[in-house]
């Protein structure tokens, strides 16, 4: 199996050539990077719309990788379970080597994989791997009965995967001290990216570079968007608070949001966002903070600090472990302590520059994708 091309499927994640969180730009970036290498993959999206209200594709073919809608039921609560459950099922019947799941609500299809999987060519099993991208029952938007089921995922995983990858030494520990079970560390990558001028920004929003705090990713409570919010309040400053990105099955909390930031004209919703403008925003931005609560490993840090952002993260690992001594960092949840930091860098430029001086070759340098890649390979043989 050590020379061989391998016949690897994905599934766990939505739309693959959609950035509606974490989980699709790693899957896409390791198959697009596997295929590149001379391995077979294959990645069951949800056949449904994406977080942007486009339709998504039949099957199709992107840079090598064969992308195969599933079933999916499109309401909340269902969407992530039946599309789960529909991929594992064709994973075990296809000619796949490797099933690799993503997330712990779909690590609960391991058990279908393991006992319908056809066996290979040379009589071996299919191996399972799954990537725990967070302990994703604890997050604040699902209720008792989806925690409840996305904890069963986490302890399928542990039974049924023949090697679990996870993105931070915390999330390491917990697997060790919950279960005894060993994991394997392998973080996310990031690539150097394009620097864009804000054209597209600017006629859309009216923002110029570093004219703005930019905040992006899901809009869901547990990225700390009350405390964001409440603290942007207290700031004296003619900045912008640019917070881009979609409601993850939380339109609630989105509308809450808007609320609290009626009074305040400094305050711009975006939607999601991706693409020329995505990238541009990322270009142009004074500070880029993330004050989330829990984290797995959060790419959008990796890819602020990598356009040279100065950044602004709350002190959970995950967020620290990343950032090191090369951004500033606030106390988790401590809308004062958030306000002192963000009022210090809105009139202190110099320390902001010195911070993005720093950001994009630290994180290249630290998380790169083709090492993520070969790990990954090194764990499916």
């Amino acid at each position: 199996m050590a020379d061989k091309s391998l016949n690897i499927a994905m599934l766990g994640h939505k739309h693959v050539l959609s950035r509606e969180g974490g989980i699709e730009i790693v899957v896409k970036e390791l198959a697009t990077r596997l295929v590149a290498r001379g391995h077979k993959v294959i990645c069951y999206d949800r056949k449904s719309h994406h977080v942007s209200g486009g339709e998504i594709a039949e099957t199709q073919n992107y840079k090598g990788v064969r992308i195969v809608p599933v079933w999916t039921i499109e309401k909340k609560g269902l969407a992530a379970m039946t599309s789960s459950l529909a991929a594992a099922w064709k994973a075990s019947k296809s000619k796949a080597d490797i099933v690799h799941i993503h997330a712990e609500g779909p690590a609960a299809m391991c058990g279908i994989v393991k006992l319908f999987s056809k066996r290979r060519a040379d009589g071996s099993k299919k191996r399972i791997i799954v990537t725990i991208h967070g302990l994703d029952w604890q997050r604040a938007k699902w209720g008792g009965f989806a925690s409840t089921y996305i904890k069963f995922g986490e302890q399928q995983a542990v039974k049924n995967a023949d090697e679990i990858i996870v993105l931070s030494r915390g999330v390491q520990e917990y697997f060790r001290n919950e279960y005894g079970r060993e994991t394997v560390f392998i973080p996310n990558g990031v690539s150097r990216p394009e620097i864009r001028e804000a054209d597209e920004i600017k006629k859309l929003w009216g923002i110029e570079k570093d004219s703005y705090v930019l905040f992006l990713g899901r809009i869901v409570p547990e990225k700390g968007l009350r405390y964001l919010i409440e603290a942007w309040k207290r700031v004296n400053t003619d900045k912008k608070l640019v917070i881009a990105g979609g409601s993850s099955d939380t339109q609630e909390f989105m509308d809450e949001l808007k609320e609290m930031s009626v009074m305040d004209g400094r305050v711009i919703f975006t939607g999601f966002q991706q693409g020329r403008v995505l990238e541009e925003l990322y270009s142009n931005a004074y500070i880029y903070t993330l004050p989330s609560d829990l984290e797995g490993m959060p790419l959008s840090l990796l890819e602020a600090m990598s356009y040279g952002n100065c950044c602004l993260v709350s002190d959970i690992p995950e967020c620290a472990e990343v950032v090191e001594n090369k951004a500033a960092i606030f106390r988790k949840s401590d809308v004062g302590d958030l306000k002192r930091v963000l009022q210090e860098l809105c009139d202190n430029t110099q320390k902001v520059d010195e911070y993005k001086k720093i950001a994009a070759e630290f994180i290249i340098g630290k998380y790169n994708w083709d090492d993520v890649v070969d790990k990954t390979l090194e764990l499916y043989r």
